[in-house]
Order: C-alpha cells, then structure tokens, then sequence
C-alpha cells in the first residue's frame, strides 16, 4: 500500500497492511455523516496512491476536520493531494452546508504547509514542539477555512 514517508503526518507512522485492512475495515463502519475515507486514484493508471478522509463533523457547529495522504511518493507534488482535498471541500461546504473546515499538519512538511495556503486555508495557530520526528520537534501547524472563504476566494 502506502509507502512511509517523513512529509506526511507522522503519527500516522510506519504500519502493517494486515493493520491498515483492519483500519480501513473500521472506517468503512463509521456514518457517513460523521466521518468517512476516501481513496486518492492517480486518474492515468486507475492506482491508489492515498486517501482524503473528514471527521468529528458537528453538523450543529457546522464544522469538520479533513486530512489528506498521498503516500506513493513518486506521486508527491503532482497536485493529486490538492485536487482531492478541493473536490472534498466543495463536498463538505456543499452537501453538508458547513461553515468551517480545519486541518493541521507538522511544520517539517513544508509542501503541505504551502498546499493548504494555495487552496485558501489560513494558518490559525501552532501546537509549538508537539511533534516528534527523527529525535527532532517540530511544531504542530493548525490551519482554518470558512465558507465565505471558500466562496469568495482572494
């Protein structure tokens, strides 16, 4: 499946296949109106080369966290992360109607930190030294978008 990488998120680590079956297994569980996982297809050869995924969706708050993986790194940098996480955006601020949408990241991924700021996200604060990367800390980057952001870009 995906390989590891040290741009993404590294909590999500180094895992086995047999534990990635059994997350995806208990994923798919999960009500589609409070959290779900999708599969990033590099569109040219049909493959799988990660994932977007949205949870702790508070339809009251109107607010959803997302997160996005590509983790075949001869896709990195390619736009594959950036487009899923746009089609999820309209998604989300469309059918569901929300009015925020968060993400966060480790400051040691600077392509992602330059991602979200491309497709509108505003860094809203820092988890400073929160992440632990190779015996190095990092800090813990929490980015915001609102609806009227996402409607009206700059």
């Amino acid at each position: 499946m995906f390989a590891g990488n040290l741009a993404g998120d590294p909590l999500f680590g180094p895992v086995t296949a047999e534990a990635i079956r059994t997350g995806f297994d208990t994923m798919l569980r999960l009500p589609p109106r409070e959290s779900a996982v999708l599969t990033v297809e590099d569109l040219a050869g049909g493959t799988v080369i990660g994932m977007v995924d949205y949870r702790d969706l508070d339809p009251y708050a109107g607010v959803a966290t997302i997160g996005v993986t590509i983790g075949e790194r001869e896709f990195w940098g390619r736009g594959h992360g950036s487009d899923a996480l746009r089609l999820l955006m309209g998604h989300l601020f469309g059918a569901y109607g929300l009015n925020r949408l968060e993400l966060d990241t480790w400051s040691g991924n600077e392509r992602a930190v330059r991602a979200f700021t491309r497709l509108g996200f505003r860094e809203e604060g820092r988890r400073r030294s929160a992440v632990l990367v190779q015996g190095k800390r990092y800090d813990r980057v929490l980015f915001g978008m609102l609806r009227e952001e996402w409607e009206s870009p700059a």
